[in-house]
């Protein structure tokens, strides 16, 4: 809206300026031809005495009017700058609607990639919720097996393993197992049992 404004603005001072301009070549004119018509009207007063009194700026204003020469010249130029300004404005407005076009591919773009995320996210839950389902499993099922038959299988593994697997069981199972165990490897898991129980937060 400011551009059109803008555009109008320049329009109607230049046109005011053409028609001053004819006006004051007019009234030069005028100015020229009144000795002889005071001459042909018996006037007694000469053309010296007929002019106003100058005004600095009227004659300065009258002196730029001048040279301006051919008027279709001027009103060629005004309509050269038209076009310009116009095809200037159309390039603003086809540069305006690509960003609108690019922002909406991106904030699409940023609605996918959310979505993305959220199928990620749930998948992970799932596959935590899965991996937990299974670690109760197979800890229950050591549970039940017998102390003898399910020493031998923790001697095997690393002792933070082994170790989580204890801290799930029932304590009866739990000793049941740990007293097959041999002395050294039971006094390690406990230490890390212990330790993972220390730096469990305190109400």
């Amino acid at each position: 809206m400011t551009k059109i404004v803008d555009t109008n603005s320049r329009k109607s001072g230049t046109t005011a300026l053409i028609i001053f301009c004819f006006l004051a070549s007019g009234a030069v004119r005028l100015a020229s031809s009144a000795p002889a018509i005071a001459q042909e009207m018996g006037g007694r007063r000469s053309y010296d005495q007929v002019e106003p009194a100058a005004n600095p700026m009227v004659h300065a204003e009258l002196e730029s009017c001048e040279p301006m020469g051919d008027p279709s010249v001027l009103l060629s130029a005004i309509s050269t700058r038209q076009d310009q300004l116009a095809e200037r404005e159309a390039y603003i407005d086809s540069r305006e609607q690509t960003l609108k076009v690019v922002e909406l591919r991106i904030e699409e773009q940023l609605i996918a990639l959310r979505a993305a995320e959220e199928q990620l996210a749930a998948t992970l839950a799932q596959a935590d919720d899965a991996a937990e389902n299974d670690v109760a499993q197979l800890t229950e099922v050591y549970e039940r097996m017998k102390p003898g038959d399910a020493a031998p299988i923790f001697e095997t593994m690393d002792i933070q393993f082994s170790a989580g697997f204890f801290a799930r069981m029932r304590p009866d199972a739990a000793a049941n197992i740990m007293a097959e165990l041999p002395a050294e490897l039971a006094y390690s898991i406990s230490v890390v049992m212990a330790g993972r129980n220390a730096r469990a937060p305190r109400e």
